[in-house]
């Protein structure tokens, strides 16, 4: 209890801590927002539109993110980092992701258009599917986000998410009022991404900046897809992996079984934001230490390692015991089953937070490439054992496959390279109990 007592401590006062404590602040407070609107609106919606409905919107969510991952081209951090190092070259940099992921998402819906002809689905869930997957085509004013990050500005960027939520909620609220139909809560999957990139571009014209939408440069494309691609394989890798389940639950078991599961993964994927958001606010941060000093650097993602491994411990132990009861007072009793696949699911937060600490580092190190070895093989056992399973033990299959797909692809990404931030950093912090305090 001391050890720990003194890891937290010698955590928050860290000077490096503190200096960030503002940006991530912001960030934080509009993703506790958006937890407490997926659980007050987002629950209401699940129980307004039952387990069958709410299973074919889920469906139809889980179905486009696997395509709408391609459109991103997976370039977000990487030119994060290109702007943290050339700041002076950002509209030309702005300029050139805005019109890879605008070419990107328009290539994504004939390609989605074509894999829809493959699956079972009747004509209103392709219909869905399609209105959803349209909305990747205002993703590509996300690129205004990644300026406000490189500068640790999250405040502008939480300040247009919190507009969206705001938005997306009261339509929803109305919609349950006025008693929808389904097709009403697809569209407002639409209007989010429409909503989100107009406050992006207001945003950014109210700091009265030139106009990056100008700006492409070929030589600067080539440069970003070259770097970008590993991370691209890995996106749509991570995106398949964690919605394939939903889509596999559908064909073999239903439309009320994929609702049912999908409740579980909501509360389990409710704290996903933590890590990202943690690791985004602060790698600026650790680009500048690994510039500095090498000491520096190993020291800060050190203490970031630590923080993951405690928040996770702190998310994972609650949860366990009050999975079934909490279901039940979310979901009501309809989703009931869902409480067993909760536990199970809920283990997921271990490899989930470490694996977002190790991707930044193989960002940041220029190893992007070995992420791919591990997404891939834990896509493969995922789907095998979803294959293999579902159609014998029903959700709860699905649950265990994700459980050990997570650490067995965990294990063998930190086998891949044992160099001193992954086998080190870690041991290091059972060994000694604190981070370093070299920030």
């Amino acid at each position: 209890m001391k050890r720990t007592h003194n890891l937290i401590k010698s955590t928050v006062t860290h000077q490096g801590f503190r200096r960030y404590f503002a940006n991530t602040s912001w960030m934080f407070a509009e993703q506790i927002l958006r937890m407490i609107a997926n659980l007050a609106v987002g629950v209401w919606v699940a129980r307004y539109l039952g387990p069958s409905q709410f299973g074919i919107l889920s469906y139809a969510v889980a179905f486009s993110a696997i395509f709408s991952s391609i459109a991103k081209l997976g370039l977000d951090n990487i030119v994060v980092r290109h702007l943290v190092h050339v700041p002076e070259q950002r509209n030309i940099y702005l300029g050139t992701a805005f019109w890879l992921k605008m070419i990107g998402a328009f290539v994504m819906l004939p390609v989605i258009a074509l894999a829809m002809q493959f699956s079972s689905n009747d004509a209103a869930t392709n219909l869905f599917v399609y209105i959803i997957a349209s909305g990747a085509i205002f993703q590509a004013f996300e690129v205004v986000g990644f300026y406000f990050q490189s500068r640790v500005l999250s405040k502008f960027v939480s300040i247009c998410k919190l507009t969206q939520l705001m938005t997306s909620s009261i339509i929803r609220i109305f919609l349950i009022y006025r008693h929808a139909d389904l097709v009403w809560f697809v569209l407002v999957s639409l209007v989010d991404q429409l909503t989100l990139a107009m406050a992006f571009v207001f945003a950014y014209r109210y700091q009265k900046l030139e106009k990056f939408y100008l700006a492409f440069d070929r030589t600067i494309a080539k440069k970003l897809l070259k770097d970008s691609w590993p991370l691209l394989v890995n996106s749509v890798a991570i995106m398949i992996y964690m919605r394939i389940d939903q889509i596999m639950i559908k064909q073999w078991l239903g439309a009320n079984e994929v609702g049912i599961y999908s409740a579980a993964t909501r509360i389990s994927e409710v704290w996903n934001f933590i890590p990202i958001l943690i690791t985004s606010s602060l790698f600026p941060s650790i680009i500048n230490a690994k510039n500095r000093s090498e000491s520096l650097y190993c020291a800060r993602v050190q203490n970031l390692y630590a923080f993951m491994l405690l928040i996770s411990t702190a998310i994972a132990l609650p949860i366990t015991f009050l999975s079934s009861w909490l279901v039940i007072l979310l979901y009501g009793d309809a989703y009931k089953d869902a409480g067993s696949v909760l536990l199970l699911l809920t283990w997921t937060v271990f490899p989930v937070f470490i694996g977002t600490v190790w991707s930044q580092w193989l960002l940041i190190e220029e190893r992007q490439y070995l992420a791919i070895y591990s997404h891939l093989s834990g896509l493969i056992i995922n789907v095998v054992l979803n294959y293999l399973f579902i159609p014998l033990f029903g959700i709860r299959a699905a649950a265990v496959a994700a459980l050990l797909s997570s650490y067995l692809s965990a294990l063998f990404a930190f086998s891949l390279y044992k160099g001193r931030l992954t086998y080190s950093l870690v041991f290091h912090l059972y060994k000694h109990g604190k981070p370093s305090r070299d920030l």
